[in-house]
């Protein structure tokens, strides 16, 4: 079978060869994927914990640092699949650590990095079941734990539909530590062994404020302006935030507006729909701390700051909410006490979304006109907005905790 699969992982690979190319997608760590190491890499039995992109990377940094404080003794490996995610696993690696990309799933490259990495454990986090890591793993004996764990919607009729392939790898593996009940009985129902399953709680209540530091002196407003933050917005909702803020301003002509797309390459285009709803734009990488006059719309076309704005913002919308694309995390604007509103398309994070909307913690809306009018409400009643953000952090922190109780299951493992 696994013959076939690295048949199969070879054709894809080479369907999107030129799209790669087309795309820009090599990066200097391409070489990593394909199995390429340092010479002379020795880390000892090294923690390898993986975080394919940057949510799961900052939620990491936690309990990285805790595994650290249990066993100072060992190095840490962290690896991605993206950039992005790499660059953040680098802003709290140490020296010592080694940071680096996942290799491709092909088993004469996973078992050429495993027998020269040979980790203490394989840490995942949510979940990615790679088929040749997971048996390679398994065959030297290295156990493997899941972290984090969640099956969304979008992944779970494809887990059922090939059961018959999942359920045997889901066995291969040690312990899951899932976000929650509705988690774990998803996992149980596509094959993994229910003793193997944990609910630990969600590791993104932990991620601390001190992410916000990046923060950016280079975003300069006066005391009496506000600033609304579009965080990881989606081709077609640009367009809704623009509309929608040329209205406010009729009425709060000093509300500033912020855009980040959820793509950073989408920038030049976010700049363009920017242009054409009337109003200049400012990149914020072409910023250097000087003031930018209203009505510029500023956008965000760096990676890995935007916890950072968030910390400067006075009410949060999030993207990928108002189309369907699932939402993206709100506990982070939420840990720094700002007013969140999002669309009716939280589906990727249904279990939070109840939880901030059974709390009052948070503000749904289901239409363009029903954002303009919460918008408007929470900039004409500040006290309100101000609430409404002390409850979605004190959420946030009555939350907190997942990552030192997944530190015991995986010490337990050790």
């Amino acid at each position: 079978m696994f013959i076939i699969y690295d048949l199969l992982f070879l054709i894809v690979c080479i369907i999107y060869l030129p799209v790669y190319l087309l795309k820009g997608k090599f990066h200097s760590g391409f070489n990593a994927r394909l199995g390429k190491l340092p010479k002379g890499l020795d880390l000892g039995r090294p923690i390898w914990v993986h975080a394919v992109s940057v949510g799961e990377a900052m939620s990491i940094n936690e309990l990285v640092a805790e595994l650290r404080r249990e066993f100072p003794a060992l190095r840490f490996v962290i690896s991605t699949v993206t950039p992005t995610g790499n660059n953040i696993a680098k802003s709290f690696a140490k020296a010592q650590d080694f940071v680096t990309f996942l290799p491709f799933d092909l088993s004469f490259i996973v078992n050429k990095v495993i027998r020269r990495i040979n980790p203490k454990i394989f840490i995942i986090v949510e979940t990615e079941i790679w088929p040749n890591l997971i048996r390679c793993l398994f065959s030297r004996k290295i156990p493997i734990v899941v972290v984090n764990c969640r099956i969304s919607d979008s992944s779970l009729g494809g887990y059922k539909a090939f059961k018959f392939i999942f359920k045997p790898l889901l066995n291969k593996i040690n312990l899951f530590c899932c976000q929650s009940r509705h988690d774990a009985l998803r996992l149980e129902s596509i094959g993994a062994d229910r003793e193997k399953i944990r609910v630990t709680g969600n590791m993104k209540f932990d991620l601390k404020t001190a992410f916000a530091s990046f923060s950016d002196s280079v975003l300069r407003l006066d005391d009496d302006e506000e600033l609304l933050v579009a965080g990881s917005t989606h081709p077609g909702e640009e367009e809704i935030i623009l509309r929608i803020y040329k209205e406010l301003r009729k009425t709060h002509p000093e509300l500033r507006l912020l855009i980040a797309p959820r793509r950073p390459e989408r920038a030049k285009e976010a700049a363009g729909i920017v242009r054409q709803c009337g109003f200049d734009s400012q990149l914020i990488s072409g910023m250097k701390g000087e003031k930018v006059q209203s009505p510029a719309v500023f956008i965000l076309d760096t990676i890995g700051k935007l916890v950072s704005f968030y910390a400067i913002a006075d009410i949060v919308f999030m993207g990928g909410t108002m189309i369907k694309k699932g939402g993206h995390n709100i506990i982070e604007p939420a840990a720094l006490g700002k007013p969140v509103i999002f669309g009716p398309h939280m589906f990727n994070f249904r279990d939070i979304t109840s939880q901030f909307m059974e709390n009052n913690c948070a503000l749904m809306v289901h239409n363009e006109s029903e954002l303009k009018e919460k918008l408007s409400f929470l900039l004409d009643n500040p006290e309100s907005a101000q609430e409404l953000g002390r409850r979605a952090q004190a959420l946030v922190i009555s939350n907190r905790g997942a990552t030192h109780r997944n530190i015991q299951y995986i010490k337990n493992v050790l």
